[in-house]
């Protein structure tokens, strides 16, 4: 699995579609192929957006029950819908829908029990992906969406290879296809960083969850 360039195999899967059609529409019976694609917060999925958009009907879905403070959630669910109004205006591609999912903490307190003094990056990060993912991919399958994916391989501090691997296998257990990807490739990240000075997005600097905020505010002090 570790192996795999999932970047690669995502240029694979563009190559063998069209891109969206200059009226919007193309051809009848052209339609672009759907996908359910989680995304963590807006600046992250800024150039992800910019990227697939033309090629999928995308519907993005806003599930992070990672973020332990309400403020912050609705903070960084406000900004994903002011960027996705940015792009639909701009026609940047194919309309993109945005979907939140219901804000659950309690969930994410769930998957962590057990593994509180586990390193960020680690089996408790891993176990908050599969449950982000798990949702997404139950929804696309029960939806009806081609593909299902995650915006969160394009940050430099998530393990691509893990959240593909989880992907694969849910996409195995609930019958709909996992978009593979790896974002921060192709200067990816960089893009990212660029595009959310244009819109002037929020930036946060952990992921949501209490433990990454501690680790944060950790740092801070010892650089005071």
């Amino acid at each position: 699995m570790n192996q795999m360039n999932f970047q690669k195999e995502l240029e694979k899967l563009l190559e063998g579609l069209s891109t969206m059609p200059e009226n919007l529409g193309g051809e009848a019976g052209c339609e672009p192929p759907r996908l359910f694609l989680h995304s963590c917060c807006a600046p992250c999925s800024s150039y992800v957006l910019e990227y697939l958009c033309p090629y999928f009907s995308i519907t993005v879905f806003y599930y992070n029950p990672n973020i332990s403070a309400s403020e912050e959630y609705r903070k960084r669910v406000e900004e994903q819908k002011r960027l996705i109004a940015a792009y639909n205006e701009e026609r940047k591609g194919y309309p993109i829908r945005v979907v939140e999912g219901d804000y659950e903490p309690e969930r994410f307190w769930a998957v962590a029990e057990g593994y509180e003094d586990c390193p960020e990056g680690g089996e408790r990060c891993f176990r908050c992906f599969a449950m982000r993912l798990g949702k997404t991919a139950e929804r696309a399958s029960a939806e009806g969406y081609d593909y299902f994916g995650t915006t969160l391989t394009i940050s430099p501090l998530k393990n691509a290879a893990k959240l593909n691997e989880i992907g694969l296998a849910l996409a195995g257990k609930y019958g709909v296809a996992w978009l593979p990807s790896d974002f921060k490739k192709k200067d990816g990240y960089k893009r990212s960083i660029e595009l959310s000075a244009r819109y002037e997005l929020y930036r946060q600097d952990y992921c949501g969850c209490a433990f990454s905020k501690a680790e944060r505010d950790a740092l801070r002090s010892q650089n005071v």
